[in-house]
């Protein structure tokens, strides 16, 4: 039934929304570039490669919420700096997600399920944690309704790894509901240390593991 529930109705009610969700967001996705192109520049959407379901890489597409500020020796600035006052206000009301519609459209993604992470990822999870590539990723999750970037990234995995294994029409509401909350009242959107969220380079290994 979960499988039937991911493969089928899940993608038709995903690709329903996220076409009715473009047709009715028009103007303010139209908006939206302009206001990108004036205060950060071109181009005004940011492409990355990503993993989806079963590893597979795809192109994700994102309003860019940062400039192409480098030093002296042309390297990019860190995030902190690049990071604009209207790009942090994007990423608060997470409208620099909104083109991920296309990825849904285009069935890469979902709505719900595991967040599309960095591709240089993939060979550093542990057996549970790469079974998030199990199903779609999507715009949001339970990691991202429960701590989003103010939690480990050992928490994340083991929030997206219960999310594959509970999936269900009536979970994915709940955590739609909960995102909506969540954005309303901007929790999460940083780390502790990091303007968005420090690198994932590997498990922590503990006495218990050696």
């Amino acid at each position: 039934m979960k499988k039937f529930y991911d493969c089928v109705i899940k993608r038709i009610v995903d690709f329903s929304c996220a076409l009715f969700a473009v047709v009715l967001l028009s103007p303010v996705l139209c908006v939206l570039c302009i206001l990108v192109r004036t205060k950060l520049g071109s181009p005004v959407i940011f492409k990355q490669e990503r993993p989806g379901k079963g590893g597979k890489i795809f192109t994700l597409y994102k309003f860019r919420t940062m400039t192409d500020e480098r030093d002296e020796n042309g390297n990019l600035l860190p995030d902190e700096v690049r990071l604009t006052k209207f790009g942090s206000l994007m990423r608060s009301l997470s409208l620099d997600e909104l083109p991920e519609f296309i990825n849904i459209l285009k069935g890469e993604m979902s709505f719900v399920g595991p967040r599309p992470l960095l591709k240089q990822y993939l060979p550093l999870y542990n057996e549970r944690q790469a079974r998030r590539h199990d199903v779609r990723p999507g715009l949001t999750g339970l990691a991202q309704v429960n701590g989003r970037n103010l939690i480990t990234w050992e928490e994340k995995f083991e929030w997206d790894v219960r999310y594959v294994e509970k999936i269900s029409p009536w979970l994915d509401i709940k955590i739609l509901f909960k995102t909506v909350l969540n954005v309303l009242k901007r929790e999460g959107i940083s780390s502790e240390t990091s303007a968005t969220m420090e690198s994932f380079t590997g498990n922590k290994t503990t006495m218990e593991d050696v």
